[in-house]
């Protein structure tokens, strides 16, 4: 399995602002109530998808709650050749502490 790394809030705000990809493997409700601005969720019936049509040189950001479950997700994802993955230290719980402005709802 491919390496993945771990990234701080600071850091995949920089990679966002570099046009890097962005997903959330939380369940659907706390999606809804809050997410990254511009991230997509990824669940069990879509990730195919977007395995088949993602771009695989992009950077991308996995988040999930508290930064636990998207280490999984990361190392799972840079398997299958996704070159730049990273796991967002802390999730989308640490996002919304520090990155307030740039959560969406809905």
């Amino acid at each position: 399995m491919s390496d993945f790394q771990r990234i701080s809030p600071e850091t995949a705000a920089q990679l966002l602002e570099a046009d890097a990809c962005v997903v959330d493997i939380r369940d659907p409700q706390s999606y809804h109530t809050g997410h990254i601005s511009g991230a997509q969720r990824l669940d069990n019936d879509n990730v195919q998808q977007f395995v088949a049509t993602a771009d695989r040189q992009q950077p991308l950001v996995v988040c999930c709650y508290h930064g636990n479950s998207s280490q999984q997700a990361a190392a799972w994802l840079a398997g299958l050749g996704f070159n730049q993955v990273y796991s967002l230290d802390g999730g989308f719980e640490l996002w919304q502490q520090q990155f307030p402005t740039l959560v969406s709802r809905g």
